[in-house]
C-alpha cells in the first residue's frame, strides 16, 4: 500500500470515529428513548415504517429485516415495514403523481395511529421523505428522523436523531449504528427488561 492511500484510509477512518464519537456522546440518551419508545409501540400492537432514498433506501430494508428476522437473539418477529420494496406501488405512485408521493400514500394505507415511522435521509431535505413524516403526523404516528446535521425533517419530527458529519458517507455509517442499537434495545426491553415499561403501558 502506497503511503498516500494509507494516508487516506486513516483520515477517512479517524473522521469517521470522530462523527460516531460526537454523535452518541450528545444522542446516546435519545437512542435510548426512541428505542423504549419503539418497544412500547410494539408491545401495544403497532408497527414500524421505514423509508429512505438511496443508502437510506438500503438502510430502511436492513433494519426492518432485523426486527422481522432477528437482530441479535431468538425471538419472536417484530412488525416493521420498509417502503422501499414494492416497485410496482413505487412505479405507479411516481407514474400517477410524482415521486415526491412515494412514501406518503404508503404512510397513508399502512400506518396507523400509535405506529412509527422512520424517515432516514443523511441531507434532511428528501421530498418525498418530509411528505411521508408529514403524512405520518396527520394520522396520528409518531415521527422519527435519521438524518445529518442540517434539513427540515428535524422541524417536524417528534425526534430527531442527528448526525454533526460532513461527509455524506460517515453520516450513512452512523445512521446504521443507530439503527443496530435501536434493534438491540428495543430487544432488551421486550425481552430483558420488560417491567421498565410497564410505567408507559
Amino acid at each position: 500500500m502506497t503511503e498516500q492511500a494509507l494516508s487516506l484510509l486513516q483520515e477517512y477512518v479517524e473522521q469517521g470515529a470522530d462523527t460516531r464519537k460526537d454523535f452518541f456522546q450528545a444522542s446516546g440518551e435519545q437512542v435510548a428513548e426512541v428505542a423504549k419508545l419503539m418497544a412500547v409501540t410494539l408491545v401495544r400492537g403497532g408497527k414500524i415504517l421505514f423509508c429512505g432514498n438511496g443508502g437510506s433506501a438500503a438502510d430502511a430494508q436492513h433494519l426492518a429485516a432485523e426486527f422481522v428476522s432477528r437482530f441479535e437473539m431468538e425471538r419472536p418477529p417484530l412488525p416493521a415495514v420498509a417502503l422501499t420494496t414494492d416497485s410496482s406501488v413505487l412505479t405507479a405512485v411516481s407514474n400517477d403523481y410524482g415521486f415526491e408521493y412515494v412514501f406518503s400514500k404508503q404512510v397513508k394505507a399502512l400506518g396507523r395511529e400509535g405506529d412509527i415511522c422512520v424517515g432516514i435521509s443523511t441531507s434532511g431535505t428528501s421530498p418525498n421523505i418530509i411528505q411521508a413524516l408529514h403524512m405520518a403526523k396527520e394520522s396520528g404516528l409518531v415521527t422519527v428522523a435519521l438524518m445529518g446535521a442540517q434539513g427540515h425533517m428535524r422541524e417536524i419530527c417528534d425526534h430527531a436523531l442527528c448526525v454533526p458529519g460532513q461527509r455524506t458517507a460517515h453520516i450513512q455509517e452512523v445512521h446504521i449504528v443507530i439503527g443496530h442499537l435501536l434493534c438491540r434495545l428495543v430487544d432488551f426491553y421486550l425481552f430483558e427488561a420488560a417491567d421498565q415499561l410497564q410505567p408507559y403501558l
